[in-house]
């Protein structure tokens, strides 16, 4: 996990704007298969969003447990959204450029 400076981080929220969620925390929670989830997307596509339909309350703390499993950085929660950013290991894979 790389440090985000506040620059990179508002950029990252730029970027994320546009995005859908690709991850919707129900009625289970944060689970072992919703972290996979996470992690297999932020994989994917470096730059995801999380939304919150339950635990709306305890997000930011469920935000920061989801970016310490999946070894990302949390760029912000907004309302009942959380982004996450992971730069891919492989140079050449890598999407976004900070």
């Amino acid at each position: 996990m790389i440090e985000l400076t506040s620059k990179q981080r508002k950029s990252l929220e730029k970027q994320a704007h546009d995005l859908s969620p690709v991850v919707i925390i129900g009625q289970q929670g944060v689970t072992e298969n919703l972290v996979k989830m996470v992690s297999d997307s932020l994989n994917a596509h470096e730059l995801i969003k999380v939304k919150f339909n339950e635990y709306k309350e305890d997000k930011s703390e469920y935000s920061q447990d989801i970016a310490f499993h999946t070894d990302s950085n949390l760029v912000r929660v907004i309302g009942n959204i959380a982004i996450f950013y992971r730069q891919n290991e492989d140079p050449e894979k890598r999407k976004i450029k900070l």
